[in-house]
């Protein structure tokens, strides 16, 4: 009997990866990965010298398309596989990435009229620029008592759909008006694929205020936000949304072409990067949390329970899997924190000990961290070196570190930095359960928790959890690839649920992480502490790194 296959696509903020399965058995049979030229573009936009503001990260979706097209066609040619056993097709995207495209679909960006204009091209999840219009969006809503804000713990994010859009409107009124459409990057990949704009339920649940009870936001409130937003639903969105477990449509000839597949190839809806890896796991069970750990850091749980939670960034029926609500938090940097530092602070010695030894400076760096007893070092830090994003929902926070004196070391620091990040999550963790949302079990893939095993340890030791790891590298991946085999259904060779594909598709984890009970008084302790640095810089009275961020601002804007 032939094989079916099913390849899954997952889109990340430097690269994109492609996995090829076998559908029975959810064995790689090929991956491609894929770098993006421009990467994320924060200085200037490409061909310009002009800088770009503040807090700006962009793309170019052209580098999307290249991806794309270039990992279908590597993936079977690899294999040597027939392409006309590949059944389904699955997308995921590090979100919110937004595009703005025209009446014919196409990136704004490509348009010499707008090319020039950064509001014209993809604003990457981690562009922070549009923090004052989050504001603005939280203070309506509070002030009005809309019942979304409550969904999203009274508090949304700059990196959301809808505070990018009001930033494009007040800073480039032209391009919000020549703009058709404002789309997530999965949502567009899935119109590439199929030639369809099918916009996926979870992009539109976690990043832009919709849920299936209630839909939107009504008009009232936009165009209380702005007048010129009344119907920003009807005009630049478009209301019709769709179930991660439907397909999209079959590949479109004019891809099929491109890339040596077939037109009877299905297409899942687009998804959510951190979302999808959870069946990938195996984690179908309540009161499951997955950490998806790499530049930074997402929390996803499932819950057969509703509730709302302060700083919480979103609740979504159906939103990871089908019959639970889907809860997702985060930390705006977490990988990105310890790069920051062997990038920066790392002593000359140590990276000639990295060339003698012919290791990583990030082994390097762990190895030497490990040898610390907690707490040896008497140096805190805050992990918001990206800003906060779960619980305080507040890109102007920036980092701390308290404690340093003329003895403190390199692996000092980078020990705090790494303890912060695991504080981070714990208060998230806490605020969930606090919530009467337990965490019985947790999970980890991604980067970090491959790569770096004594990060893990700390993350147990710290959350008083033991951690589970995915033993599927690229996890999001083969999520997306699972979503492809039940957009092509039984009937094609694939699954009718999710569910059915996880149970056949994935494997146990590779290794599970233990919190050392000796370590509990000591964490508490420096817990504590954190907490109450959290609390003042947070929500005290002291707006100093929000005021330091607004200095910097005006200095860059005075040029």
């Amino acid at each position: 009997m032939d094989k079916h296959y099913v390849i899954g696509v997952d889109f990340g903020t430097l690269t994109a990866r492609g996995v090829l399965v076998d559908v029975d058995s959810g064995e790689e049979a090929a991956v491609s990965i894929q770098g993006y030229q421009d990467a994320v573009i924060d200085t200037a936009l490409p061909g310009s010298n002009l800088p770009l503001p503040p807090e700006f990260a962009l793309q170019n979706p052209q580098d999307y398309e290249d991806a794309l097209e270039g990992i279908l066609r590597d993936l079977w040619q690899k294999a040597d596989v027939d392409p006309r056993r590949i059944i389904g097709i699955g997308i995921d995207f590090t979100s919110c990435t937004m595009l703005p495209l025209d009446e014919e679909l196409v990136p704004l960006c490509y348009n010499p009229l707008y090319r020039k204009s950064p509001h014209s091209w993809p604003k990457l999840w981690k562009h922070h620029a549009a923090q004052q219009q989050a504001d603005r969006i939280n203070q309506l809503a509070r002030a009005r008592g809309e019942r979304f804000i409550k969904r999203y713990g009274n508090a949304s994010s700059c990196e959301w759909m809808f505070a990018k859009i009001l930033e494009t409107l007040e800073k480039a009124p032209e391009v919000y008006t020549a703009t058709h459409r404002f789309v997530e990057a999965a949502d567009w990949i899935v119109y590439l694929l199929t030639g369809t704009l099918c916009k996926s339920s979870v992009n539109a649940g976690f990043k832009a205020f919709w849920s299936s009870d209630e839909g939107y936001p009504s008009e009232d409130f936009f165009a209380a936000l702005h007048p010129a937003m009344k119907n920003v639903i009807a005009e630049k969105i478009g209301p019709e949304v769709h179930g991660i477990s439907a397909p999209a449509g079959h590949l479109c000839p004019r891809m099929a072409q491109a890339t040596g597949l077939s037109t009877d190839t299905m297409v899942a809806v687009g998804n959510i990067d951190a979302h999808i890896s959870f069946p990938a796991t195996g984690a179908t069970q309540d009161s499951t949390m997955l950490m998806i750990m790499g530049t930074s850091l997402c929390h996803i749980l499932i819950s057969s329970r509703e509730t709302q939670i302060n700083g919480i960034g979103g609740i979504v029926r159906d939103g990871v899997l089908p019959g639970f609500f889907g809860y997702e938090a985060g930390q705006a940097a977490v990988g990105d924190i310890y790069d920051w530092f062997v990038s920066n602070a790392v002593p000359s010695e140590y990276l000639e000990e990295v060339q003698k030894r012919n290791i990583n400076i990030y082994d390097l760096m762990n190895e030497k961290m490990a040898r610390l007893a907690p707490g040896a070092s008497g140096v805190l830090a805050l992990d918001w070196w990206n800003g906060n994003r779960s619980l305080l929902v507040d890109s102007d926070l920036s980092g701390l570190l308290l404690g340093v004196t003329l003895s403190t070391t390199a692996e000092d620091i980078y020990r705090a930095l790494v303890e912060a990040t695991a504080f981070g999550s714990r208060m998230i963790v806490e605020a969930f359960e606090a919530g009467g949302v337990p965490v019985s079990q947790v999970y980890a893939c991604g980067g970090l928790a491959f790569k770096a095993p004594q990060v893990m340890q700390i993350f147990s030791d710290i959350l008083g959890k033991p951690i589970a790891i995915s033993s599927i590298k690229q996890t999001s991946a083969l999520g997306a690839a699972m979503y492809g085999a039940v957009a092509a259904g039984r009937s094609r060779g694939g699954y009718d649920t999710i569910f059915e594909a996880a149970e056949r598709m994935t494997r146990p984890p590779s290794v599970t992480y233990r919190p050392n009970p000796a370590y509990r008084e000591i964490y508490g302790r420096l817990y504590r502490e954190y907490v109450k640095l959290h609390d003042y810089f947070g929500k005290g009275p002291n707006h100093v790194m929000q005021t330091l961020r607004q200095i910097k601002n005006d200095v860059c804007a005075a040029g």
